[in-house]
């Protein structure tokens, strides 16, 4: 199977940082920011969002893990955060790729039981195959593909790539 590169590291990191003062520019006001990242991918891009984040804002900025079985998304989601600790907070679900929208739309749907001050998305890859009306609100790269290749990103150890598979 050919590989091939979209994002290096140096790219990743700039799509990141790009995306941190977006979110800063819409959530500049708030006290308090929840970055949600849905595991495993979206978890690690949360955390690196955070990292850019905090050197341009002074907001806390509170992780969020967000569980969700991909295979079955009708099962609960389960956060490592109670409800209350982002409850009429700004949150950003955060995934590291936008392929269909199942694993968003399920993520934001259990959001959307408790009141929120305002709920955006960020990705760093829109693939743009959507079966769901979920969309980025901050997005690093959109890509369009094919359903049968494979974005791979790897945030998890340096060097971080995006590449196409």
């Amino acid at each position: 199977m050919t590989e091939n590169q979209i994002l290096d590291h140096n790219q990743v990191q700039h799509k990141i940082r790009r995306i941190a003062y977006q979110i800063a520019e819409v959530y500049l006001k708030d006290d308090r920011i929840i970055l949600a990242g849905i595991a495993n991918g979206g978890y690690t891009f949360a955390k690196e969002l955070k990292k850019a984040l905090s050197n341009i804002i002074s907001s806390e900025i509170v992780l969020c893990k967000v569980t969700i079985n991909k295979t079955n998304p009708l099962e609960p989601v389960i956060t490592n955060l109670k409800p209350e600790e982002y409850k009429n907070c700004g949150v950003i679900l955060c995934d590291d790729v936008l392929n269909s929208g199942t694993t968003l739309i399920y993520a934001v749907k259990h959001f959307l039981d408790v009141p929120l001050d305002r709920l955006k998305t960020a990705v760093l890859v829109n693939r743009n195959h959507k079966k769901y009306p979920v969309k980025a609100d901050f997005k690093g790269i959109s890509l369009s593909t094919t359903m049968e290749e494979h974005i791979e990103v790897q945030l998890d150890q340096k060097p971080y790539r995006v590449a196409l598979k």
